[in-house]
């Protein structure tokens, strides 16, 4: 089934960590992690509608002036979300330049930042070009149990995770999708168009069955258009599907109360892009920096039973031996579960805070 999410690396394992998931069909994409993204094109900045920043370290948030610098008079507006301090971070970002053009700009672009809180609570603040970026205060919110962001289509939930600071771990989540019936499309004489979105989420909604649909397609014979109500139309789909998962988790450190966090997040992820920082021999440096190793990456991987596991974030001290950081993380993917003496390695040193930031999220 084809699925309505493409999630790439934005860099090689070794640069810094990000990823891209692109909307097949949608002119759209969402970004996670905004640390080096000069690799990106400007037609695919110009597709992102919403970032997602893990935490505010420079590999991760050093991106936001290069996008912003893309976008600035030719798009209308990004959604940002981050953890604690978000909201005053991007606003010291901005206050760092001087705006006195941008406000005749023809294209206004508003920033609509959005952080959450260890305790789940949301601040969030808009700043718009028209007044040079000045904060403009917006009513609080609340996330929906872990549910960061939530459309039609998709949804993002988050958690945070422990790397001697809160950091958000995200899951991308595709609602399920109905399947249409090719032949019994062409029985009714008709081709597929943007009508077939439009019918998919109606479905999706439960609307009424006299819910009028307005089909336009175009084929060898030329342009047509038929209106038709769900209820005449829903025969076409043969069923609805579960969607694709993904998770993305960055920076953290191998713990008991980290490995539960993720176990409730990104349980049976199609995808887990994951970070695999340091080889397991460097077990005690991964400890002191507060990073998996690539084994202990794989160990979630097949604690969580990701289908499939994307390992990045190399340290550079690896340069010429990803295939062994890699071949270490499926080594322990693919194995028998970790006793629990191997598991439990926290450091002794933010144990407590750890508790308590992932204690919120749960």
């Amino acid at each position: 089934m084809r699925h309505l999410f493409e999630a790439r690396l934005v860099n090689d394992p070794f640069g810094d960590p990000g990823l891209y998931v692109d909307f097949r069909d949608e002119r759209r994409a969402l970004l996670f992690d905004l640390g080096d993204i000069t690799v990106l094109p400007p037609r695919k900045l110009l597709r992102v509608s919403h970032v997602f920043v893990s935490h505010t370290h420079m590999d991760h948030f050093v991106g936001f002036d290069q996008l912003l610098r893309v976008v600035l008079g030719r798009k209308d507006g990004i959604v940002f979300f981050g953890g604690p301090g978000f909201v005053a971070q991007v606003e010291h970002k901005l206050r760092a330049y001087t705006w006195n053009v941008v406000h005749r700009y023809c294209v206004e672009f508003v920033l609509d930042v959005r952080e959450i809180g260890t305790d789940g609570r949301g601040q969030r603040a808009r700043f718009s070009s028209r007044t040079g970026f000045a904060r403009e205060p917006c009513a609080p919110f609340e996330c929906a149990g872990d549910v960061l962001h939530d459309e039609t289509l998709f949804r993002v939930r988050c958690r945070f995770v422990d790397h001697e600071m809160p950091c958000l771990a995200f899951a991308i989540e595709e609602k399920a999708r109905p399947r249409v019936a090719k032949d019994r499309l062409a029985a009714l004489g008709v081709a597929t168009g943007p009508w077939l979105r439009e019918l998919k989420l109606a479905i999706l909604a439960a609307e009424p069955a006299p819910t009028p649909i307005h089909l336009r397609w175009r084929d060898r014979l030329g342009e047509h258009e038929m209106t038709r109500s769900v209820g005449e139309l829903s025969d076409i789909i043969l069923d609805v599907a579960p969607g694709l998962r993904i998770g993305y988790v960055t920076d953290l450190r191998y713990s008991e109360a980290n490995l539960r966090t993720l176990v409730t997040l990104i349980a049976g992820v199609d995808q887990l892009f994951i970070e695999s920082v340091f080889l397991d021999a460097d077990l005690a440096h991964a400890q002191r920096k507060n990073h998996l190793t690539a084994r202990q990456a794989g160990q979630i991987a097949h604690e969580v039973g990701a289908r499939a596991v994307v390992p990045f974030h190399f340290s550079p001290r690896y340069g010429g031996r990803a295939a062994e950081v890699a071949a270490e993380v499926r080594a322990a993917w693919s194995g028998p579960p970790a006793a629990p003496a191997a598991r439990d390695i926290p450091a002794q040193e933010g144990a407590a805070a750890a508790r308590s930031w992932t204690r919120a999220m749960l």
